[in-house]
């Protein structure tokens, strides 16, 4: 089956494994990349797609609050996304 284009707010929740109201509150942080029609969000699965893989090659997590916050020894050390043509498009 074709992955689509786009997944649904609750559709990318279940991939990422978080409540639907977690990506809502990153949306409408800004922190989260998504078109919104109306009063629908959709998220890119590119962007999804993208996240992972930035989370892969560099082998820790990917902070997409953009906190500057420090990061304790025990934290999860979160680097921003690239910025490949995906991860543009988020923007």
């Amino acid at each position: 089956m074709k992955e689509p284009i786009f997944h649904t707010v609750r559709e990318a929740a279940e991939i990422l494994r978080v409540d639907a109201a977690t990506i809502y509150r990153s949306i409408r942080a800004g922190s989260f990349p998504a078109v919104r029609i109306r009063t629908r969000y959709v998220v890119p699965a590119a962007a999804l797609r993208a996240m992972a893989a930035t989370a892969v090659d560099n082998g820790n997590c990917v902070d997409l609050t953009g906190s500057t916050a420090p990061v304790g020894p025990r934290a999860c050390r979160c680097t921003q996304p690239s910025r490949s043509r995906a991860a543009r498009s988020w923007s």
